[in-house]
């Protein structure tokens, strides 16, 4: 897990060059671009999508992962609390291989909050439930990156 501040993208290089892609684009006027529709930047390997959702409560909210994905959330208005635990220690109860996704239950190690100015790479062995609302269900919008580092 990398949980940042956008203008520190570029200190992260170096870890994949998929990464390193996806870190050169957190930039406000790529992020100001992104709309609904995803937006490529080198196919199925690196892309970046925007969402606008209200959070929701902890009992509403799951864990998810993925295999062969790291996401990287990018806030851009609003907060939502993140919660992040290791696949192995939640028990898993789907999983759709075609998509990379794989969704769990359980207890976070760690929680964060996600806020305007801050991004959160989540790699594979980072399960991350998203969405949650900090003291009332708020309106957020955020870009995703989607990196893929895997290929098995």
């Amino acid at each position: 897990m990398i949980y940042a501040k956008n203008s520190d993208a570029a200190t992260y290089r170096g870890i994949h060059p998929n990464l390193d892609l996806a870190l050169a684009h957190i930039t406000p006027e790529f992020l100001a671009q992104v709309g609904y529709d995803r937006v490529e930047l080198k196919g199925n390997d690196v892309y970046a999508t925007r969402f606008t959702y209200t959070t929701v409560s902890e009992e509403e909210s799951f864990f998810e992962a993925h295999r062969k994905y790291l996401d990287i959330h990018i806030m851009v208005d609003g907060s939502e609390g993140v919660e992040i635990a290791p696949p192995g220690e939640l028990q898993e109860f789907e999983r759709v291989e075609n998509n990379d996704f794989y969704a769990y239950q359980g207890r976070a190690c760690y929680r964060l909050t996600l806020s305007p100015g801050d991004f959160l790479v989540v790699f594979p062995n980072d399960a991350h439930r998203i969405k949650m609302q900090l003291e009332r269900p708020e309106e957020v919008t955020k870009v995703v990156f989607k990196v893929r580092i895997f290929d098995e």
